[in-house]
């Protein structure tokens, strides 16, 4: 110890003693002697001197030898080569660094880099997926106590359309880690970044796009150029990040002119019900009128061919006739004339009186109608005639 304990002199100890003895004051301020009115204060020289006797018997050959002193280095130098010992996860992929500069990368398992200040490991989660809510926080990961419900959050989620209308949109981003070297030092931080990219990509897109096909047809073709646009700005920000998904939760007009809105809707659902009703009768009278002008002009053409075939027909007959009249002019008029007679006296009451051989003809009165009526018609006739007579 760097003080004397002798007895007899003045100084008994680092502060000195008091002449005559007695005992001075303690450095806490409290005489020694003065004890039974409270705790005593512990005594630090008497708890060194107890340690370094504990820890001169676990050292073999002494604390101070030089044996002990180079086991505890070795002790301490195998801590320090042991620190470098590190596991990597299955999910995870190790990212080693040599005094701050970007070395190798080591796959999952039990590995081994030089100990720190030399070398340092980070060991990022490459497979997680990750998750990104804009628009809107959901319950489960909100982390106000007592949250039971999405909270919406207008100032990311109201957006202007290609046709200068607001949409409130809700959408969530799934990404993961593509490049563990670029997403740990090309960025400051990877999740704001990626948030406010895909905001941004989101609201380009919903700017080019219709407020109509936006709330109906458009969501699937929105979600699709979103991820490609905002992957192009990770890509070009060498962020090493990899976006999965853009899934559209919500696609709404804004709340203060939700009604109006939905009673717009209604008028075009209505306006598009009566124009397909229009479009359905029109579906019906058209065919069916094409369908009667087409059987009238295929009549008129079937008609117009029956004319000119019977015309043809009796022009090559006139024809026929007229040669044969040429060739034989007697026999074709006599039976020109007897053809006449017989469509002529077709339909007529005809009595033929066969002459006999050298007879001068019938006697010159015959009543040859009455002879084919009956007697009662002949009867008839008569009193008719006789009336007609007075």
């Amino acid at each position: 110890m760097p003080w004397s304990n002798q007895g007899g002199g003045g100084g008994g100890g680092p502060w000195g003693s008091p002449p005559g003895g007695g005992g001075g004051p303690s450095p806490w301020g409290r005489p020694p002697g003065s004890g039974g009115g409270g705790p005593q204060a512990p005594d630090i020289e008497e708890l060194l001197r107890k340690s370094q006797d504990r820890l001169r018997k676990m050292m073999p050959g002494g604390f101070g030898s030089g044996k002990g002193v180079i086991l505890v280095g070795v002790v301490l130098v195998g801590l320090w080569l042991a620190s470098g010992i590190y596991r990597v996860l299955p999910d995870e992929m190790g990212v080693v660094l040599r005094f701050g500069e970007f070395v190798y990368k080591a796959n999952p398992g039990l590995r081994y880099h030089l100990p720190a200040p030399i070398e340092t490991v980070f060991t990022p989660k490459v497979t997680r997926v990750n998750r990104i809510e804009i628009g809107y926080r959901s319950a489960s990961g909100d982390n106000r106590r007592g949250a039971t419900a999405d909270r919406e959050l207008p100032d990311e989620s109201l957006m202007l359309t290609g046709d200068e209308n607001i949409i409130d949109i809700d959408f969530t981003v799934f990404w993961v880690i593509k490049d563990p070297v670029e997403y740990l030092f090309r960025i400051r931080d990877p999740e704001s970044t990626v948030k406010k990219a895909a905001e941004s990509a989101m609201r380009e897109v919903i700017g080019r796009t219709e407020l109509q096909p936006a709330l109906t047809e458009a969501r699937q073709q929105i979600e699709t150029s979103t991820l490609s646009l905002l992957q192009t700005m990770l890509d070009a920000y060498q962020t090493g990040v990899q976006v999965t998904q853009v899934q559209l939760q919500k696609a709404d007009p804004p709340a203060p002119v939700i009604d109006a809105f939905n009673d717009v809707q209604r008028a075009r659902s209505d306006r598009e019900r009566l124009r397909n009703e229009a479009e359905a009768y029109r579906n019906d009278i058209i065919p069916r009128a094409r369908g009667d002008a087409e059987r009238l002009n295929q009549e008129s053409q079937a008609y117009r061919e029956q004319v000119v075939s019977l015309a043809n027909g009796d022009a090559s007959r006139f024809t026929a006739i007229y040669q044969a009249y040429s060739q034989a002019k007697e026999v074709v008029s006599r039976r020109m004339y007897l053809e006449t007679m017989e469509q002529v006296l077709r339909g007529v009451n005809k009595v033929i009186v066969d002459t006999p051989a050298g007879a001068q003809g019938v006697i010159p009165y015959l009543p040859l109608p009455q002879l084919t009526h009956s007697p009662a018609a002949a009867a008839t006739s008569a009193v008719q005639s006789q009336q007609q007579r007075r």
